[in-house]
């Protein structure tokens, strides 16, 4: 009886199991026994088991591994540079200038316009305080000459009156001789008076028009609108030789392209926005020539990766193609970037230099750095099995991958061939469908170091809180359950049933057996 019910349980256990456990992963047939580890496996190549929460919080993605055609590459080693136009070097604008004041520190970010430091030039003392007498000279002169044309325009008004008085006075005594010249002429006409009368009023009709134009044209009045005019030329000059005074200085300032104040002192601008990479000077120190440099501004927001690039892959390489860059101190990181500038000239090697700007907005990338290009061109490869870069993990200097089978993640040795861009071939080790780690692979390495964790009990697996089955999949869920419930049953009443039956006959048999045993142990 104890024997048949345990296999009714048994029965119904495993109706169940395959009832409720819809989809189980395993690996490709072609691994063999790669996965059964025996007393000999090396730590790295056992099973890791990680439970569906572990694997949840350290992010582990797994992809088919499948053949694919990808764009081959040409790879050269180059390094980063600072675009030209994005590198500044800040030097001192005039000769024999001192440092005074430092208003950046090296690595501070400083925008165009910004100043950075202030200098001082026995050049530009000299030429402020030369200004600053010639601007006083010049405004006394303007002070003369103003003064000068109001005694003018005081003297010309005057004169101008009298001229005016004048001019009608005798305007009257030509109106008066015109009038007495008329009525003699006719007297003498008709016989009434001498013509020796007639001409003396004649005469002094003239005499009468020949001052009115002298007082019309009066020397003193002409000289004092000629005065008027001079004063007012010279208040002109002096207006013009201030302005002239003052635009001394600020026209050096800016012939030298810098700022300066009243005190003669040269405030000293950032010509670009970027960071003060190298600073090359000290507070009080001075310089005896112009173009000493202080410092060098860099923009590294882009960079330049440059290659040499040879000869025979030149028809291969065009401006506009994609390029990806790694560098040794970011292994895990690769940049993109676009080829900008290819060199017109061969070199002796028979190479050609070719340049790719690449957007640094982290500023990651630094000027110096040794850098590997990938230069991603218009042709592509067979299909060959290929895997994402981020699948390999380096252990022992193997490369491996992480192989899900079943609730296990496999550790596999593999041999790589050629990259490309962000994939890299497998010649051996995987097959076409299966299903490797892609992300997060280093955590599963380490995970494995620590001892890995194994998959808990069915009991204690909780589904999420926000998970929400969808209709068909419940359905199937309840039909699977049913079914495996009803197989169940009906094995524990087989086995009842079988149990029952076997009660009467079998015991007999069941004791002569164990007799017989006895006798022969007896014997012995």
């Amino acid at each position: 009886m104890p024997n048949s019910l345990a296999f009714s349980v048994l029965v119904a256990v495993l109706s169940s199991t395959l009832l409720t456990n819809p989809i189980i992963v395993f690996a490709h047939a072609g691994h063999g026994d790669k996965f059964h580890s025996g007393s000999d496996s090396t730590p790295s190549l056992t099973p890791i088991k990680v439970d569906a929460q572990t694997s949840q919080r350290l992010g582990i993605k797994v992809e088919l591994v499948k053949r694919q055609s990808l764009t081959t590459s040409i790879k050269a080693n180059g390094q980063i540079e600072t675009l030209p136009s994005q590198q500044a070097q800040v030097t001192t604008p005039i000769a024999e200038a001192k440092l005074v004041e430092l208003l950046v520190k090296p690595g501070k970010l400083v925008k165009r316009g910004q100043p950075l430091a202030v200098v001082s030039s026995p050049e530009l003392v000299s030429l402020r305080v030369e200004s600053e007498e010639k601007l006083a000279q010049s405004r006394a002169e303007l002070q003369q000459a103003q003064a000068d044309l109001k005694l003018a325009q005081q003297n010309y008004h005057r004169l101008q009156k009298v001229a005016v008085a004048e001019i009608a006075q005798a305007q009257t005594q030509v109106a008066f001789a015109q009038e007495k010249y008329d009525k003699d002429q006719k007297l003498a006409d008709a016989g009434a008076l001498p013509q020796r009368n007639v001409l003396e009023s004649q005469t002094q009709l003239a005499q009468a028009k020949a001052q009115l134009a002298t007082a019309n044209s009066s020397r003193d009045v002409i000289a004092a609108q000629n005065q008027l005019q001079h004063a007012q030329a010279a208040v002109e000059l002096a207006q013009s030789r201030i302005t002239l005074s003052k635009s001394i200085y600020k026209t050096r300032l800016q012939q030298l392209g810098i700022r300066g104040n009243d005190q003669g002192l040269i405030t000293i601008t950032a010509p670009i926005s970027g960071t003060v990479a190298h600073w090359e000077v000290s507070l009080g120190q001075s310089f005896s020539d112009a173009g000493d440099k202080l410092m060098t501004i860099v923009n590294d927001g882009q960079v330049f990766a440059t290659a040499n690039i040879y000869e025979k892959d030149l028809e291969q390489v065009k401006t506009g193609q994609k390029i990806l860059v790694k560098v040794p101190s970011l292994p895990e990181r690769t940049f993109t970037g676009r080829i900008t500038i290819i060199s017109s000239l061969v070199g002796e090697t028979r190479v050609v230099p070719v340049k790719a700007e690449i957007i640094n907005s982290e500023g990651l990338l630094k000027p110096g750095m040794f850098a590997q290009l990938e230069i991603l061109t218009d042709q592509k490869s067979p299909n060959i099995l290929a895997i994402p870069s981020a699948a390999v993990v380096e252990v022992n200097s193997k490369p491996q991958v992480y192989l899900q089978n079943s609730n296990a993640y496999q550790p596999l040795e593999v041999t790589l061939g050629q990259t490309f861009g962000d994939m890299v071939e497998v010649k051996t080790g995987l097959f076409e469908g299966d299903l490797i780690v892609t992300q997060r692979g280093p955590q599963l390495y380490a995970q494995s170091l620590r001892g890995g964790t194994e998959p808990k009990t069915q009991e204690h697996q909780h589904p999420p809180v926000n998970s929400k089955p969808t209709t068909p999949s419940l359905s199937l869920w309840l039909i699977a359950i049913t079914g495996g419930s009803a197989i169940a049953c009906l094995a524990f009443i087989i086995g009842a049933f079988w149990s029952h039956r076997r009660q009467f006959h079998v015991l007999p048999l069941i004791n002569s057996q164990i007799d017989q045993e006895i006798y022969d142990n007896n014997t012995k």
